[in-house]
């Protein structure tokens, strides 16, 4: 597949992804620890998300797709250990669907953008 996918898409679907996570706890009736971590995965991506968009951008595209990766690192670890301390594998598989989710997405992403923009 290659990297098929745009910077202007990935960053929709991380806008769209982002609040999705953070309501998702409240939705599938997660625990206290499962639901700080998916809100606080789903903040950061989307603060990654809006700032991915014109020249203004506060974060170079490489140092986007790292924090990108480290957060897909974060949310599959924190379901292992979520799953792990509470037994909650509900949330658990969540956080590591989450995880991977994010390797795809990234993984599929042309970081780059048009000369001037």
């Amino acid at each position: 597949m290659g990297r098929a996918i745009p910077l202007s898409v990935h960053a929709a679907i991380e806008t769209v992804a982002g609040p999705a996570i953070m309501a998702a706890p409240f939705l599938l009736g997660f625990g206290e620890a499962a639901s700080v971590i998916a809100f606080a995965i789903g903040a950061v991506l989307l603060g990654l998300a809006v700032q991915v968009a014109g020249p203004g951008r506060t974060i170079p595209l490489y140092a986007h797709a790292s924090l990108d990766y480290a957060l897909a690192a974060v949310a599959a670890i924190g379901g292992l250990v979520i799953g792990l301390a509470t037994g909650e594998w509900d949330a658990a598989s969540f956080l590591a669907g989450v995880g991977v989710g994010m390797v795809m997405l990234t993984a599929s992403t042309r970081f780059s953008v048009p000369a001037g923009a």
